[in-house]
């Protein structure tokens, strides 16, 4: 049986947390550590296709639910607080809307329920023209990709994916391949009936076009509960934009 690799820290009540589209759970270590001292045992979860977790050339979110109901399954975690971004967002809210029982408390970083055209195509072109096992370290894949990726912080993020394969090689974290043929299953849709009727928070950055105010209505369509907030001045990335901000609304609504 494939199980999903984690982190795991603190006591209380279970988080789990997901991360987005080419990230890993590395990715929210901090943060995970600012959550586990606040009175969580927080689960900060490898999806498939990323991080640590195992590689598998079927990918859809009913099938990252499952992989996350598994997961909570062998830790014993009966029901969690699920915090998801953007694509980790798309599993959470699947995962609440099938297995409303597992989900305490649902909250979603800068993602919508609707689909979302293919957008990624010029990131995953820069990657694949990477010679990933001539490569001799990240700083040269850095200069490789900065021929086309212009912007550092995105760089950053994902040449945290390169590792040492074995000595002298090195490889992705994240299955590139699947990935790719993936587009039009990373952007899809909530099924139309979907629907969560427990608390959930949707928090959007104030600069990101994730989340429009046009989205709202089928947001409360499928979360009846639902309130929207927004961290001004943030982008997409928003827990790493503005963590503090971000991190105060996340306790709030766990705490409220």
């Amino acid at each position: 049986m494939n199980l999903l690799h984690a982190n795991t820290e603190g006591n209380g009540p279970d988080l789990i947390v997901l991360h987005g589209f080419l990230g890993m759970s590395d990715n929210w270590k901090t943060l995970g550590r600012q959550l586990a001292s606040s009175g969580l045992l927080v689960h900060l979860v490898d999806q498939r296709n990323h991080g640590r977790s195992f590689w598998s050339d079927r990918f859809s979110y009913a099938l990252m639910t499952e992989d996350v109901v598994r997961y909570m399954d062998a830790k014993g975690v009966g029901n969690a607080l699920v915090l998801g971004h953007s694509m980790g967002g798309k599993t959470a809210m699947t995962l609440a809307c099938a297995y409303p029982e597992r989900v305490s408390k649902l909250l979603v970083a800068d993602i919508a329920p609707k689909y979302y055209p293919p957008h990624h195509k010029y990131i995953l072109d820069a990657l694949e023209s990477l010679p990933v096992a001539a490569l001799k370290s990240r700083s040269e894949a850095d200069t490789l990709l900065a021929e086309s990726l212009k912007d550092w912080g995105i760089r950053q993020f994902l040449l945290k994916n390169l590792y040492w394969v074995k000595p002298g090689q090195l490889g992705f974290r994240f299955n590139l391949e699947v990935l790719k043929e993936s587009m039009e299953a990373i952007g899809a849709a909530l099924p139309p009936n979907a629907r969560f009727e427990g608390e959930t928070l949707f928090l959007r950055g104030g600069k990101s076009p994730y989340i429009g105010d046009e989205d709202w209505p089928e947001i409360q369509s499928h979360f009846p509960l639902a309130r929207l907030e927004t961290l001004e001045g943030a982008g997409h990335w928003l827990h790493a934009e503005a963590p503090e901000a971000f991190l105060e609304k996340v306790l709030d609504f766990i705490k409220s």
